[in-house]
């Protein structure tokens, strides 16, 4: 499995144009092969800040993902308010815990 975290900084007052342009791309995203979970959360502490939590089933599926046009569109629209933008991808390996 492979999670990713990709937190946008957004332009302030902008919240509702990024909720109206990413819906369709989270409804979308939830029916991809490989897709285990996808969600999109508001900072608790900047609520200028929105944070994709994903987990994919390997590395193809997240790739796929990337190509997807509901993503590419997503990205276009939501691109007039984006003032940052970092992806983490995290693949966990083998975690032993005693």
């Amino acid at each position: 499995m492979i999670y990713l975290i990709a937190t946008l900084k957004i332009k302030p007052g902008s919240l509702p144009q990024i909720m109206e342009a990413v819906t369709p791309c989270i409804a979308a995203t939830r029916q991809e092969a490989g897709c285990i979970s996808y969600d999109l959360v508001q900072s608790l502490t900047d609520e200028n800040t929105v944070m994709f939590v994903e987990r994919w089933k390997d590395k193809a599926a997240l790739d796929a993902h990337f190509q997807e046009p509901h993503l590419i569109a997503w990205r276009a629209a939501g691109e007039p308010f984006f003032l940052g933008r970092k992806l983490e991808i995290i693949e966990p390996a083998d975690v032993e815990i005693r």
